[in-house]
């Protein structure tokens, strides 16, 4: 593994007036950097995935937001908020599931409605508020890791589902990052990750930075994991989420249903690793999570190959919903959360709560 001197990828970052985004469309080929100046772009780059992960998205937003707010020229405060509630219902509209997005969004206007002062001042404090925010991202994953590698045993086998790693977050990762801290604990940990179709996150992205910061890594494809579950191959499997309901249904990668329920069978643990922010404590259940729905092209095509026979119905959900049932615990920065879930999950809300409102 490398050594902390070794920078972990930062995937999100604020450079000399712009933002800097890992190209993760670009991966596993090349790792290229894209530079934006206009928040429009923020909002195309949400859109086509050239960034993804939940936490990576919120904080993307955030500073998309304080990107915009620089360029407005505006006579009257009213005016000045009036042009920022215009983009954020332009952020909040280019992906639906991620909770992390609106969460961010949502704090960023608090801000702008909230600080005294002119609209200089505003400006100022958006910029600040947004880099508090890829701050916080950055010490809650490595607070995470902390509490998830106490789960994992020297040798252990962790199954893992799309990539929930620095390419998801600011850097470090969620169910990643429980790996690295694991590693850093000097345990010797194998992964096996899930191709991840229709995409293949787990392949392009997963497999990549693993193998890039020296983590033992296979790829196996995403109807493999139940074999190796059966053959005590595996110990656990740890994956993120995109958005996480009152009671601890999970939406997380189309397929994560799936290795949950084979998890299930074979008595294996499965974990979910997500910051306070991914939680959202207005929806009761997961049936009130807004699945995102993609292009057919995703699942009829690979690397622009058509493999399926031209004109075939498909259905692409890029989420599914885990049932609390089948999830052994949350680890988050605030420890590890067991069932019951809809009673001890509460004790995070005041947290999430104090997060949305801090300005």
């Amino acid at each position: 593994m490398k050594t902390e001197s070794e920078k972990i990828l930062q995937t999100v970052a604020w450079d000399r007036g712009k933002i800097r985004l890992i190209d993760q469309t670009a991966l596993p080929d090349k790792l290229d950097y894209v530079e934006i100046s206009d928040w429009r772009e923020v909002a195309q780059a949400i859109r086509t995935m050239v960034v993804r992960g939940a936490p990576a998205i919120g904080c993307t937003a955030a500073l998309g937001l304080a990107l915009g707010a620089r360029g407005i020229i505006a006579e009257s405060r009213a005016k000045f908020e009036s042009r920022m509630d215009q983009m954020a219902g332009v952020l909040r509209a280019s992906r639906p599931t991620a909770v992390n997005l609106f969460w961010a969004v949502d704090r960023m206007m608090r801000v702008v409605h909230e600080t005294e002062g002119n609209i200089v001042d505003i400006k100022d404090a958006l910029i600040n508020e947004a880099l508090t925010m890829l701050a916080e991202d950055i010490e809650s994953n490595r607070r995470m890791g902390h509490y998830g590698a106490e789960l994992l045993q020297d040798g252990d086998t962790v199954l893992t589902h799309c990539n929930a790693g620095a390419l998801a977050t600011v850097a470090y990762g969620t169910a990643l990052g429980v790996i690295r801290a694991a590693m850093e604990q000097n345990k010797q940990i194998h992964v096996y990750a899930d191709e991840t179709r229709p995409r293949m996150q787990g392949m392009k992205l997963t497999a990549w930075e693993l193998d890039r910061d020296g983590i033992p890594v296979t790829v196996i494809t995403d109807s493999m994991a139940a074999v190796l579950m059966r053959q005590g191959k595996i110990n656990c499997a740890i994956v993120g989420a995109d958005r996480i309901a009152s009671n601890g249904d999970t939406a997380n990668k189309i397929g994560t249903y799936n290795a949950a329920v084979m998890a299930k069978f074979h008595n294996v643990k499965f974990y979910v690793a997500a910051p306070v922010s991914t939680f959202d404590f207005t929806l009761p259940s997961g049936e009130h999570i807004p699945i995102e729905e993609r292009e057919s092209v995703e699942v009829t095509h690979i690397e622009g190959i058509r493999v399926a026979p031209a004109g075939i119905p498909v259905w692409n959900p890029a989420f599914d919903i885990t049932p609390h049932e089948l999830i052994s615990g949350f680890i988050t920065e605030k420890g590890i959360i067991y069932p019951p879930f809809e009673q001890n999950l509460a004790r995070l809300r005041p947290e999430r709560d104090r997060q949305a409102i801090s300005a």
